[in-house]
């Protein structure tokens, strides 16, 4: 808990031609040699990333990516990899080799930033290298480019400052809870243990909602779901239950229809993506038949059980709710097919604990853009028990 998950991290990519000095640049920032440095193109092939703090905004994970405009078989599969870094991406870092830029290149760049609303900066590398009349075209055709060389101290403090400046500006994140209850409000948490639960420790979104609680002065209490109806009793006033999706059934038949219920997975639905989206999802659910394909995605990478919810306990319930032999597809992580999703007629998505705000909306945008339905384990999970409306009247209460 004393560590910040890199999902809660604002992430800043690295993009540029290839020998544009990416990596160079990125290992001087983060003063670390991760990234290998070499005049051979291609030298970098997958994204590497560091985790830091970036003093005084914060936490932040760097990602270096392969050069654009790479060539062969290999350079296709490198250029793949880069461009899906962009999904993932708060912010971005175009570098220009100075002495030798490619302007069409930054602008094809630049559309695709626009494109997925990307705030960017243009960095001009290896300074040391031009003349003043080649700066002086440079800032003629972009004029907020910044000039560094990784040989001078200096120039990279300054950009660094020029940075910080910048993401100081960015949106404030918005909380969990805190927007939903009030200040000393109670709150229960329902946590089943069973063979899905890890060992000795909770899981994100449990951490993640608890710490959310703490900072908005909610009063937390975490229990079993055999010891809910207890907890109840002793409580005099109880503002939400949150339960883990699995239990939503037995959790809806002890928690009084008087005290607001909902979902982990739920709230991390509104919290890194779009209710209303995950909503219209679910009526895709009444149209399903023996032809339709779905996509199972999942944002961690765990090793799977008899219990497992996305790929055991959510199709078997959709097949006995449609009673239709249904297809599903399984993805994990950052596998997500974002260049083929026409060919699915719904995309369910975990909670999203592992991914960033900025790559769940982009996710979402490209189901959007396919004309795909998406939503997610535990408004599927609700709806299948016949409780949906029941676990988003909280937030339809507060307009959110």
């Amino acid at each position: 808990m004393n560590t910040t998950p890199n999902a809660n991290r604002l992430h800043i990519s690295i993009f540029g031609k290839t020998n544009a000095g990416k990596s160079s640049l990125f290992n001087t920032i983060i003063g670390q040699d991760l990234s290998i440095v070499s005049s051979v193109k291609g030298t970098t092939t997958d994204p590497v990333s560091k985790a830091m703090e970036f003093l005084p905004f914060g936490p932040v994970v760097w990602l270096d990516t392969a050069g654009l405009k790479d060539t062969g078989e290999l350079g296709k599969l490198r250029m793949e990899k880069t461009l899906q870094i962009v999904n993932r991406t708060d912010f971005a870092l175009y570098i220009i080799d100075s002495s030798n830029p490619d302007l069409d290149e930054y602008k094809k760049m630049a559309l695709t930033f626009k494109k997925h609303n990307i705030p960017h900066m243009v960095v001009c590398n290896k300074k040391d290298l031009i003349n003043d009349t080649q700066r002086e075209s440079l800032i003629k055709s972009i004029p907020n480019s910044v000039f560094v060389s990784v040989k001078d101290s200096n120039s990279i403090l300054m950009l660094k400052d020029l940075l910080l400046e910048k993401l100081q500006k960015q949106e404030e994140e918005k909380p969990i809870l805190g927007d939903l209850i009030p200040y000393g409000g109670n709150v229960i948490l329902v946590v089943p243990i069973d063979s899905e639960a890890p060992k000795g420790r909770i899981i994100l979104p449990q951490v993640q909602v608890i710490r959310d609680c703490l900072d908005h002065g909610i009063k937390t209490y975490v229990v079993r779901d055999t010891e809910l109806e207890d907890a109840l009793h002793e409580l005099s006033k109880v503002d939400l239950v949150i339960t883990d999706s699995q239990a939503f059934k037995e959790v809806s038949k002890i928690v009084p229809v008087s005290i607001p219920l909902t979902s982990f997975s739920i709230l991390f639905a509104r919290y890194k993506g779009d209710l209303n989206v995950f909503l219209d999802g679910i009526s895709a659910i009444e149209h399903l038949d023996e032809h339709s394909k779905i996509l199972i995605s999942e944002s961690c990478t765990h090793n799977h059980s008899h219990e497992d919810i996305g790929r055991v306990k959510i199709p078997r319930m959709l097949r006995n709710h449609t009673g239709k032999d249904l297809k599903f597809d399984f993805k994990m992580g950052h596998d997500f097919p974002s260049e083929d999703l026409s060919k699915y007629d719904l995309i369910i998505h975990c909670g999203s604990c592992m991914l960033t705000p900025k790559t769940m909306k982009t996710r979402i945008s490209l189901c959007e853009e396919s004309g795909t339905n998406i939503t997610n384990y535990g408004m599927v999970l609700a709806y299948s028990t016949g409780i949906l409306p029941r676990s988003i009247e909280i937030f339809l209460k507060e307009g959110l």
